[in-house]
C-alpha cells in the first residue's frame, strides 16, 4: 500500500512540475535558437538572420582601412644641411686681430650659440645684421656672413653648426618608453627610427597602433606592418606628431560560452573562430554548436551583397549563424571576420535545457520549497 501511495506522489509531483514548467520558461541564459529564427525578417521581425557559407565570409570580410596616404610616403628625407624656420644655429666667428669686432682682449674668437632662425627665416649676427638663414646649407650661410664681416675685420672665419629646434621637433605622446618633443636628426628622420629614440613602444606590438598627424592630414599604421612594409616608415617633418595607442576594438561574448564580457581585439584581423577560443571555448555540457550567433547593425551596402538586394538604406540589424557542426562549419568559422561592436552570442544545447528540467524535477519531489520558487 505504501508503495502505491509512493508511486502516485511522484506520479502527482511530476504532473506539477509538468504544469509549472508549461507555464514558465526554464532559467537560461538568452533567446534560444528557435527564438531567434522567429525574430528573422521573413517571420515579420527585424532581422535578417543569415547562414554563413564561403559567399557570405568573403562580402563580409571588412577590416579596419590602415595607412599612410601618398604624401606621406612619397615625402623625402629632410637632410641636416637645409635649414629652416624655427632651428636653432651655433656660430664661431674668428678674426685676424688681437683686438676685434666681437672678441675680447687676448682672444680671436667669439661662440653664439643657440641663435634662433625666426619665423620669416632671419637670425641676427652683430656687425653682420640681419641674414637670411632659411633655405640655405650651413656653409651657404657661414660664405654671407663671412662677406657682410669683410668689411669691417680682415680675413673673418665663420663656422655655422645647425643644432635642434623648434622648426625640426616631432612630438610623441602614448604608450611610448618616454614622451616627449624629440629633434629630427640624422639618425631620427624617420618614423621607426624615431619611436626608438623614445624608448620604443610600451604595449604589445601586435596590438599597438601609430597614428602621424601632419597639419589636417592624418595616417595610421599597425605598429608591426611598420617593419613588414619598408614605405610605410615614412620620412618625418617639423611639427609632426606621433601617437602610439592600443587597439580600442572589441566585441561582447554572451550566453553560453565560458567566459561572458567585453572583449578587446588581440590581433589586427580577428575571426569568429579566434573570438570563441578568445572567451575560453564552447562548453560541453551546455553550448549548441549549430547554435553560434553574431549580431552586428551592417552597412546598407554589404548587407545588399550579403541578401542579394538593392534596395537596402541606412544600417541593416543582421545575425549570422554558424554550425560548427557542418563539414565545412570550422572553416567558415575560421574565415568569418569579426568586427568592431559585433555581439558573439552561443544558445544552450537541448541536451542542457533536458537536464534542467531533470533537475527541476527530481529536485521537486522532495522539497516543496523549489516549487515555490520555480513558480516566482
Amino acid at each position: 500500500m505504501t508503495s502505491v501511495s509512493n508511486r502516485w506522489a511522484r506520479l502527482i509531483a511530476v504532473l506539477v512540475v509538468t504544469s509549472i514548467l508549461a507555464a514558465c520558461s526554464l532559467p537560461r541564459v538568452g533567446p534560444n535558437k528557435r527564438e531567434i529564427f522567429a525574430g528573422s525578417v521573413q517571420q515579420e521581425g527585424d532581422a535578417f538572420v543569415v547562414t554563413v557559407n564561403d559567399r557570405v565570409t568573403r562580402a563580409t570580410a571588412v577590416v579596419p582601412a590602415l595607412g599612410f596616404s601618398n604624401t606621406f610616403k612619397n615625402a623625402g628625407q629632410l637632410t641636416s644641411d637645409i635649414i629652416r624656420p624655427g632651428d636653432t644655429l651655433g656660430l664661431t666667428i674668428w678674426e685676424n686681430v688681437d683686438d676685434g669686432l666681437l672678441a675680447g682682449a687676448a682672444q680671436n674668437s667669439t661662440i653664439l650659440e643657440e641663435v634662433q632662425v625666426d619665423s620669416a627665416g632671419f637670425i641676427f649676427v652683430p656687425y653682420a645684421g640681419r641674414v637670411r638663414a632659411s633655405g640655405s646649407t650651413p656653409n651657404q650661410l657661414r660664405e654671407t656672413i663671412t662677406t657682410k664681416l669683410e668689411d669691417q675685420t680682415p680675413d673673418p672665419q665663420v663656422e655655422v653648426r645647425r643644432l635642434a629646434g623648434d622648426g625640426s621637433t616631432v612630438s610623441l605622446v602614448g604608450a611610448v618608453g618616454l614622451q616627449g618633443v624629440y629633434p629630427i636628426e640624422r639618425p631620427t628622420r624617420t618614423l621607426s627610427n624615431m619611436l626608438a629614440q623614445a624608448g620604443g613602444v610600451t604595449i604589445q606590438g601586435e596590438n599597438a597602433l601609430v597614428t602621424v598627424i601632419r597639419g589636417r592630414s592624418k595616417g595610421t599604421i599597425w605598429f608591426k606592418d611598420l617593419f613588414d612594409n619598408p614605405q610605410l616608415d615614412i620620412a618625418l617633418r617639423g611639427g609632426d606628431r606621433i601617437l602610439v595607442e592600443e587597439d580600442r576594438r572589441a566585441f561582447t561574448a554572451l550566453g553560453s560560452t565560458s567566459q561572458q564580457a567585453r572583449v578587446p581585439f588581440q590581433t589586427p584581423n580577428m575571426s569568429a573562430l579566434e573570438a570563441i577560443a578568445q572567451v575560453g571555448g564552447l562548453i560541453s555540457s551546455a553550448s549548441d554548436p549549430t547554435g553560434v550567433f553574431v549580431f552586428r547593425n551592417e552597412p546598407a551596402e554589404i548587407a545588399g551583397q550579403v541578401l542579394g538586394r538593392d534596395d537596402l538604406q541606412g544600417a541593416q540589424r543582421m545575425i549570422y549563424v554558424l554550425n560548427l557542426t557542418e563539414p565545412n562549419g570550422l572553416f567558415v568559422a575560421r574565415d568569418f571576420v569579426i568586427r568592431d561592436n559585433d555581439t558573439l552570442y552561443v544558445t544552450e544545447s537541448p541536451y542542457a535545457q533536458w537536464t534542467k528540467t531533470i533537475s527541476l524535477i527530481s529536485g521537486g519531489l522532495t522539497p516543496i520549497a523549489n516549487l515555490s520558487t520555480i513558480g516566482g
